[in-house]
């Protein structure tokens, strides 16, 4: 084994990967930074504020729907935010996808406090993806908006996303910027630096690009007529909301980035909990990536070729690194001066942990006008690139593989919303047969959705 380490040690494809670890986060971090710094300079000026400017008589109305399955410990509060929004015309909808616990009880508390209020109440879970496709048609509102039911809505929010459905008549969805609510663990902590500093600083960069990777599943507004355009939802997609992106804009629709439209979320805090989170989103962009592989033939798309390439490189990125920590591991184990992705601090390893705190200060720098104890999460700042990269590698490496060679089937992807102390939730939300795939059974109907008792 000692000399096949050496000869891998010494292969120049072995160099070439090393290269490619080393170069490629110090490449994104900069891009990343760069761009969206220059989209804070064009939109997020303080002062600048006559986008926003519009009449209520020019707001269109807005429904909100509310997909939930056992959230009873969370929806009380999601809803009891919603009842005084600062906009002027707006409806929720509330879908319970069959939930076994007290949701639907919760939600008709809030119908019969507010008129504003509807229950859509499901016999048969099917997933969030077919529940709000139960919704859509029933919708009174232009506009959309998807909030998760743990979540909750700031109340300007509304004003600052349908802006851009008033001013640009071909955006056809907007996300909006989630805030950790509990950052109550280290775990917590670093999930705050990863949505201040890595998504929210990647979604400002992918407006100046062009073409967005995902909207938030937690917030996310659409025009519906444009949700109609492609079909809606597809329900056998992990993730819906990466698969909704790229439909949109693989029909030339805009999508955009409201980061004034704040909404509160809990993240997990706990490691197991973490990881059956991950493992759904990384199995579901695995998912999306390969079905949609095909725009890179296609002239009319180039768009959003830098966003597939990107993205299919950082889970390469995340396969290489993993692999050359494993080789420098056996390294050690055969008494070989270690070769590959060394764990501890080196000369590159510096530089691109620079690199990366660079990119968090920048991250940090424009969230906290919206949300200033992001600051306190820069103490931890030194353990994202020590530790938080090296398991969500992980968290990859494992998810992506069985998502490659899947079968593609018209399997309905149910959610079984995994819950840090329930052990039968499901981490990867796999898609399961529909024993019904054309007929969705729904205990009210659109003539009777007012829920009383």
């Amino acid at each position: 084994m000692r000399h096949a380490i050496e000869f891998a040690g010494d292969a120049f494809a072995f160099t070439l990967l090393l290269a490619f670890v080393a170069i490629y986060p110090l490449l994104t971090a900069a891009v990343w930074s760069v761009t969206s710094l220059i989209y804070a300079a064009r939109r997020e000026r303080r002062g600048n504020d006559s986008f926003y400017a519009i009449g209520n008589e020019d707001l269109p109305r807005i429904t909100l729907l509310v997909p939930a399955y056992r959230e009873a410990a969370s929806l009380d509060g999601t809803l009891s935010a919603l009842h005084d929004l600062d906009y002027p015309d707006y409806e929720v909808l509330v879908i319970d996808d069959g939930s076994p616990d007290s949701t639907a009880e919760i939600a008709r508390r809030h119908v019969r406090r507010d008129i504003r209020f509807r229950l859509l109440r499901k016999e048969v879970n099917e997933g969030k993806a077919m529940a709000m496709n139960d919704a859509i048609p029933l919708a009174t509102g232009e506009i959309v908006v998807v909030v998760d039911a743990d979540a909750r809505l700031h109340r300007p929010a509304l004003r600052y996303i349908a802006a851009h459905f008033v001013r640009l008549p071909r955006v056809a969805a907007v996300t909006g910027n989630p805030r950790v609510a509990n950052c109550t663990t280290l775990l917590a902590g670093l999930q705050t630096l990863e949505f201040t500093s890595i998504i929210s600083v990647l979604r400002r960069a992918q407006v100046v690009w062009g073409r967005m990777l995902t909207v938030s599943g937690v917030i996310s507004a659409f025009r519906k007529s444009a949700l109609t355009d492609i079909g809606m939802f597809d329900p056998a997609m992990v993730t819906e909301d990466i698969d909704v992106t790229w439909r949109l804009q693989r029909r030339f629709y805009d999508v955009r980035y409201e980061p004034r439209a704040l909404v509160d979320m809990t993240v997990p805090t706990t490691l197991r909990g973490l990881w059956r989170q991950r493992r759904r989103w990384a199995t579901g962009l695995t998912q999306v990536l390969r079905y949609h592989r095909g725009l890179l033939g296609s002239w009319q798309s180039r768009r959003q070729w830098p966003i597939l390439i990107e993205a299919a490189l950082s889970i390469v990125w995340a396969h290489a690194f993993v692999f050359l920590l494993a080789f420098w591991m056996l390294s050690v184990i055969a008494g070989v001066p270690p070769v590959g992705a060394d764990p501890f601090p080196n000369g590159w390893g510096m530089l691109i942990a620079t690199a990366c705190l660079v990119q968090l200060g920048v991250g940090v720098s424009l969230d906290r006008r919206y949300d200033r104890s992001v600051t306190r999460s820069l103490l931890i700042a030194p353990l994202y690139p020590l530790l938080y990269w090296l398991l969500m590698a992980v968290v990859t490496v494992r998810s992506t593989i069985p998502a490659l060679f899947a079968r593609r089937t018209n399997a309905v992807a149910r959610w079984s919303t995994p819950r840090e102390n329930d052990a039968t939730a499901d981490p990867a939300a796999h898609t399961l047969p529909d024993p019904h795939p054309t007929v969705t059974r729904i205990a009210a109907d659109s003539a009777a959705m007012k829920q009383s008792d």
